[in-house]
């Protein structure tokens, strides 16, 4: 493969994405910083094909990323990224859409059984036997000039990249899996994904109480605070941290003068200009309405006692099948679908349709129904088809005692009969599993 020298001239950049647009794929990676921004700012931009490879300076004087951003909109030519939810992110800043087609490599490493989150530097030695240097990881990539050590380290991610995905790819149609990931491909696309809402921005906050004028507060200046940030692009931190946004909202100030008293703030908020937007937003903010009202388990949101246990058992029978199919089991079923399922929803739910109810949806549903249950036997845990149930409340009740001189009924030895986890009629009798 041809490394070219770091790209610093448009008309250069223009040439690359000319002859890489003409290829199966190009890999894609970046190197960006924000921890003084609100968005994420591009200081590196590195391509590859299967025959050639290149990193760009997009902070070079002149350099036009046009060539580049109409390459991202080529419907024709697959987009080859590893975790690239960031990368991702900072595309839609950039074209206001995700690239099409996508091809995530850690998304497929998950379908093969890799584990949920396998690590670049773990693909690349599994597939091509190459051990990534990640000395230069954690670097300033916005200073200049980029040092050859940096440049090095940053084109090999797509050369590493272009090199793994033939041989995923083939792996993923010998098990007859790439259709797995039409669909994560898909969600990994959703715009909702890489924008946030200001209306919705108090719902990634610890919540300071459960009044609704305290949480009407909350909202208020969780939006105004998003759109500050966003307006003067610097973190959220920098505008007003969340134990002071809680706070705020908790015991409002009286008046401006106020602001200079609090925690968190300086005084200059006492009489500028900001301190007075902020004590505007409090001014308009209203009560949460009811139908707004965080549920109280925010972690397993309206869930019985006895759903969350389902739930529970749900994740266990997860992780049995997806062992079983070789795949790991956050792409199989996310945790509050699982809930959802549990809560008695099953409409609209991702692991009730297509290889997902296949290998998992379909033994779900009999578990939750009753028609499936738990079961030991010579140390392995496994699915029972129930075709036998005793009535609800014997299930749940003591034990009657026996009369003096009965003897308890025991089952065979040799058993298999699992223990029913839910109370239902059985409709099946063949062993799952």
């Amino acid at each position: 493969m041809h490394i070219h020298p770091l790209i610093t001239d448009a008309a250069d950049l223009k040439s690359l994405c000319a002859r890489l647009s003409s290829r199966p794929f190009v890999a894609i990676d970046t190197e960006f910083m924000r921890e003084n921004t609100y968005y994420p700012e591009l200081c590196l931009l590195q391509l590859a094909s299967d025959e050639e490879a290149a990193a760009i300076d997009p902070l070079a004087p002149g350099m036009d990323l046009s060539p580049f951003l109409a390459m991202l909109d080529d419907e024709t030519l697959l987009k080859l990224i590893h975790a690239g939810g960031q990368d991702l992110e900072i595309f839609y800043n950039l074209i206001g859409r995700t690239p099409s087609p996508m091809f995530d490599t850690q998304i497929a490493a998950m379908a093969l059984g890799m584990g949920e989150q396998v690590s670049y530097a773990n693909l690349v030695a599994h597939f091509t036997g190459h051990q990534i240097d990640k000395g230069a990881r954690f670097t300033d990539w916005a200073r200049r000039p980029l040092s050859d050590r940096q440049i090095e380290y940053a084109i090999g991610d797509v050369t590493h990249l272009a090199q793994l995905f033939p041989k995923m790819l083939a792996k993923l149609r010998k098990t007859g899996r790439g259709e797995w990931l039409d669909e994560e491909m898909a969600r990994l696309g959703e715009a909702s994904n890489y924008t946030v809402d200001p209306e919705k921005a108090w719902l990634r906050l610890k919540l300071p109480s459960r009044r609704a004028d305290v949480l009407g507060r909350l909202k208020a200046l969780a939006k105004w605070r998003e759109e500050e940030a966003k307006s003067k692009n610097v973190p959220r931190g920098r505008i007003i941290k969340d134990e002071t946004l809680a706070d705020l909202a908790g015991t409002p100030p009286r008046d401006q003068a106020d602001l200079g008293r609090v925690r968190g703030l300086s005084a200059a908020w006492a009489s500028n200009a900001i301190g007075a937007r902020l004590l505007d937003a409090l001014a308009a903010a209203e009560p949460l309405p009811a139908d707004e009202m965080p549920l109280r388990d925010a972690a397993r949101p309206g869930l019985s006692t006895d759903a969350a246990l389902i739930a529970d058992l749900l994740k266990l029978l997860l992780k049995l099948r997806a062992k079983e199919a070789g795949v790991a089991p956050k792409l199989v079923a996310k945790g509050d679908e699982l809930e959802c399922l549990a809560g008695g929803q099953r409409d609209g739910l991702a692991l009730l349709a297509g290889w997902r109810r296949q290998i998992f949806g379909d033994d779900a549903l009999a578990l939750v129904e009753g028609r499936l249950g738990f079961s030991v036997r010579a140390g392995v845990l496994r699915m029972t088809a129930l075709d036998s149930l005793s009535p609800p409340e014997l299930q749940t009740a003591p034990a009657p005692e026996e009369p003096d001189g009965a003897a308890a009924e025991t089952p065979a030895p040799d058993s298999d009969a699992g223990v029913p986890l839910v109370p239902h009629r059985a409709q099946r009798s063949s062993e799952a599993g």
